[in-house]
């Protein structure tokens, strides 16, 4: 297959202290999981569950609001897939405790 054939895409992954953005060199109809896959990401973070992980096209998350899971996505020259981490806390939660300790503030 001629590298004419091939789109380039990125995979981007962030952890407070550390961002890595790999370019791949993937066939049209690639799904954002597969990109992920082959892109390696995994050497560099093995903490990464591929498997599990949200994703995203430039912020807007995959499997959400009419956009197809990572398993089913298929990519566009130019897009960059988002890998997130898991949440550390709920933000339902951290505002609510964060409510509650004002409202005890107040008293």
């Amino acid at each position: 297959m001629a590298d004419l054939d091939l789109i380039t895409v990125e995979v981007a992954y962030a952890l407070p202290d550390r961002q890595t953005i790999l370019e791949v060199l993937v066939e049209p109809g690639t799904t954002a999981y597969q990109a992920a896959e082959s892109s390696g990401i995994t050497r560099d973070y093995p903490e990464i569950d591929l498997e599990n992980a949200k994703m995203g096209i430039f912020g807007q998350a995959l499997g959400t609001k009419g956009l197809k899971p990572p398993h089913e996505h298929v990519l566009q020259a130019g897009d960059r897939i988002e890998i997130y981490r898991p949440l550390q806390a709920d933000p339902k939660e951290v505002r609510r405790r964060r409510a509650e300790k004002a409202k005890q503030a107040d008293s």
